[in-house]
């Protein structure tokens, strides 16, 4: 099974720069889109054979989720129930048989960290959903995080040391959800993989030279390790400032 996870920054906009040839090129069993600033009646992309979800947010062209998978999912559940309100189209679920699968767009704590309260209480009922549902069965997570977790994770790690994206109450919370029991699932496969980068900055010259922060991840539960069989970064395709990421599972 192929899952694939890419923050467009615009579906509207990546359609017009090659996000239709690698949708259908990597021919994923799910793909899912965070950042997709559009609802559903905006976005001319409806691919036959797929399943679609869509959670937007309800400010337009902002913030928003959607998935797209082969497979019919036993359920749908759009945020997270009854742990926090969510009105920015931050996460989809799906049920599988084996496992759910969220689809997830954390919050940006903004450069100047105005939203650093509110992503603090974000991530704890993240957590806190995720273990609901664990309770149930395995879980894999996709998505952006918004948050270099190590300094191999960033390029100029010193220097970006309490900027937003790489303060230390965001690389706790990450932090919370291995020692929860998570498996960042390219680390695990790559303990010492330097250089792999999933954004960059919109700067001149800065993709070009993988001056980049790694801050797509696909999480699982430890009962899945061992249906791992990969984990890519697809660093080469562009329409966004991030790149697409994903997981091969049995």
């Amino acid at each position: 099974m192929k899952i694939v996870s890419w923050n467009v920054a615009g579906i509207r906009a990546a359609l017009k720069k090659g996000f239709a040839d690698f949708f259908w090129d990597i021919d994923a069993t799910v793909f899912c889109v965070q950042e997709a600033k559009a609802l559903e009646n905006q976005i001319d992309f409806k691919p036959e054979g797929y399943y679609c979800y869509y959670n937007p947010a309800t400010r337009l062209g902002y913030s928003g989720t959607i998935i797209f998978s082969k497979v019919l999912p036993m359920s749908v559940n759009y945020g997270m129930e009854e742990f926090i309100h969510d009105d920015e189209g931050r996460l989809i679920t799906l049920e599988y048989e084996g496992f759910y699968l969220i689809n997830t767009y954390v919050p940006n704590v903004k450069r100047d960290l105005s939203r650093m309260d509110y992503r603090m209480e974000w991530e704890d009922k993240f957590l806190e959903y995720v273990a609901f549902l664990e309770l149930v069965k395995p879980v894999i997570i996709c998505g952006d995080f918004n948050v270099a977790h190590e300094e191999v994770d960033i390029k100029n790690a010193k220097a970006n040391i309490g900027n937003a994206g790489f303060t230390f109450e965001e690389r706790d919370k990450f932090s919370r959800l291995l020692d929860y029991g998570l498996i960042d699932t390219f680390r695990y496969l790559n303990p010492e993989g330097y250089d792999n980068y999933t954004w960059w900055s919109y700067m001149k010259g800065v993709r070009e030279r993988n001056i980049g922060w790694r801050i797509d991840y696909f999480l699982i539960s430890k009962s899945l390790r061992d249906s791992l069989i990969g984990a890519t970064i697809y660093k080469d395709v562009y329409g966004s400032d991030h790149c697409p990421v994903g997981i091969y599972i049995k």
